[in-house]
């Protein structure tokens, strides 16, 4: 994920370092912060870091900035399912075959959304569902476990620009690891945001 947004190899090298505890010195915390963004969408942030306070006022820090707040443990989990998520882009099969394949290794669900296929399993199913993939040679973007959204809430103009400004600065951020929000932006909105 680090090399797919450019992320020099200095940095992945000592983030990794920080997550194996080769950097002397440095005990590391993992962390859930929880609050909402604009238009009351609901966020999620898994933390790992070696300062609790400090992460906890860049955080606090990001979600101000941004029309948002942070909030109270267990605030918006309840509005999120732990699930194992695969991708796959632009997939040279048949779905209903894909379906099969996906269904019978043990997934919940399978999605489509123009050429991309998100395929939503069972935390513990999640490795049988990406080896039927793999052993079908179709390449996956991403398998991961993942909180997906119970519900969304849509989002246009100004909340819209503040919400992706919020999720850029979070996924910036050294200590984040991955953030959830259940916000939906549509495609004409979202096309509207990236020309102007």
């Amino acid at each position: 994920n680090a090399k797919a947004v450019n992320m020099p190899n200095d940095n992945v090298q000592r983030a990794i370092n920080k997550g194996t505890g080769e950097l002397e010195g440095v005990t590391l915390e993992e962390v859930t912060y929880e609050g909402y963004g604009p238009g009351g969408v609901a966020v999620m942030v898994e933390i790992l870091t070696d300062n609790k306070k400090r992460t906890v006022a860049d955080i606090r820090s990001i979600f101000n900035k941004n029309n948002g707040n942070l909030g109270e443990t267990n605030c918006v989990s309840w509005l999120f399912d732990k699930k194992g998520l695969i991708i796959l882009e632009e997939v040279q099969i048949d779905e209903d075959e894909l379906l099969g394949i996906v269904l019978d290794a043990g997934a919940e669900d399978l999605k489509r959304d123009g050429s991309v296929y998100e395929i939503i399993t069972a935390p513990e199913d999640l490795e049988s569902v990406r080896q039927a993939i793999e052993t079908h040679s179709l390449a996956y973007a991403s398998a991961e476990i993942s909180m997906l959204p119970q519900t969304t809430v849509q989002l246009e103009g100004k909340p819209a620009q503040q919400m992706l400004r919020m999720m850029d600065a979070l996924e910036d951020h050294d200590d984040i690891q991955k953030s959830f929000a259940n916000f939906d932006i549509p495609d004409a909105v979202m096309a509207e945001l990236n020309a102007g």
